[in-house]
């Protein structure tokens, strides 16, 4: 279940009513065949509102269904998710038609330095040998595909599902056609992170019903999962040296390229541990300390009206010997995630049953990341903070060892660097 904004839910107008009831038509539904049948209506009015841009309509139904129906909610928004980041287009060529199935795909790069992290356009030569790179291991025979000239961080991703939906149309075009895609010539600034993640994206067009990926081809139905294996293994090994070009003085990590939504997520999880490894990292090493010097606090943080839910942890760092915060690192909770941690997903073989399907919390992973990066002392606050930040630049308030919100600081000898948190 993903959280919606928190913006107040406006009094829907009869496009966003229509979006609540096909969704808790969906959600109610006692076949596979009535819930076909309400997903086509649902998709058909989304895709509408979408190729509109009528963002605020599909989000006054969602900030609705969030707080009166979580099963619709889920519907609306796996439907909304879905019809922005895929379609299926129709082609006339010589009086002849000809469907295809277009999918934006995310490539998630996980990276980490002391100094800084690039965006922005790629040069064609890169573009075109990651493009070759891409299709030759990831892309099923038959697919076209084209990618975006820009690697995007977070903050230039398309930040609405409207938008989403846009990119995806004109990059399914510039695939068919065999064109390049232009993209932003203009794209927003990003603040310097000691680890965050970078994407390419790219949109793969097949033929209607056809496979996308390598490991979807009838010819890899029966060891699927292996096909996926190596297709990241060839992605890594081939990849890696041209996406070194992009991000020099970093650290990387090339993550499976997948559709949009669900590659970002899984994204924002993966880059927590590196950002913590990251902070140990640029503290040893600025300070001239060793990592069992540092002492982690760890606070959980959510907002004042959150009813007590907590939306992310916050870790301090200080010198062991002293309270003052001289670095902090937040850990947000995505979907499912809460305090007391989600069962594992996935098979599960070996061990005792009972242990392994006890929920993991978030702050027994941040302890686990914490030790082996080598930090050993580590206090755990009780309390739930109100999220704050610095008035003056935006940063967020970390707990000192005695409980109390403060702005993280390095020493004044301390040589410059990046000062920004995760």
């Amino acid at each position: 279940m993903r959280r919606p904004s928190k913006d107040s839910t406006p009094k829907l107008t009869a496009d966003s009513q229509r979006l609540v009831t096909l969704a808790q038509a969906v959600g109610q539904s006692a076949s596979r065949l009535e819930e076909r049948n309400w997903e086509a209506s649902l998709d058909q009015h989304i895709h509408k509102l979408l190729k509109s841009g009528h963002q605020d309509t599909i989000d006054a139904s969602l900030n609705t269904l969030f707080r009166d129906d979580l099963t619709a909610y889920d519907v609306l928004m796996d439907g909304v998710e879905a019809v922005s980041e895929s379609a299926t287009i129709t082609v006339e060529a010589d009086g002849v038609s000809t469907k295809y199935d277009v999918l934006l795909v995310a490539a998630p790069i996980l990276a980490w330095t002391r100094f800084s992290i690039a965006s922005g356009p790629i040069p064609a030569d890169v573009l075109n040998t990651l493009s070759a790179h891409f299709s030759a291991h990831l892309l099923a025979d038959g697919t076209h595909m084209a990618m975006a000239s820009t690697l995007y961080s977070i903050d230039q991703l398309p930040r609405t599902h409207a938008e989403a939906y846009g990119k995806v149309q004109k990059l399914a075009q510039a695939a068919l056609k065999g064109v390049a895609y232009k993209t932003e010539t203009k794209v927003p600034e990003t603040a310097p992170f000691l680890a965050d993640t970078r994407y390419l994206l790219a949109a793969v067009v097949a033929p209607h019903g056809g496979p996308l990926f390598r490991w979807q081809m009838p010819s890899a139905a029966a060891h699927y999962a292996d096909e996926r294996k190596n297709a990241l293994e060839q992605w890594r090994t081939q990849a890696l040296p041209t996406v070194n070009r992009l991000l020099p003085g970093c650290g990387v990590e090339l993550l499976l390229p997948e559709a949009y939504y669900m590659a970002c997520r899984e994204a924002d999880k993966l880059i927590r541990p590196v950002s913590i490894r990251a902070a140990v990292h640029y503290l040893t090493h600025t300070l001239a300390v060793e990592p069992s010097d540092l002492r982690a606090v760890i606070a959980a943080f959510g907002e004042e009206a959150g009813n007590g839910q907590v939306d992310e942890y916050r870790v301090a760092f200080t010198p062991r010997q002293s309270t003052d915060v001289v670095y902090g690192v937040v850990w947000p909770l995505y979907g499912q995630e809460d305090e007391e941690g989600t069962p594992p997903e996935g098979p599960i073989s070996g061990g005792n049953l009972a242990e392994l399907l006890k929920p993991r919390t978030p702050v027994e992973e941040i302890v686990e990341h914490l030790n082996a990066a080598g930090v050993t002392t580590v206090k755990k606050l009780g309390e739930r903070y109100v999220s704050e930040y610095c008035d003056d630049c935006g940063a967020p308030l970390f707990a000192d060892p005695a409980g109390e919100l403060v702005h993280a600081e390095m020493p004044e000898d301390a040589p410059a660097g990046n000062e920004h948190f995760h």
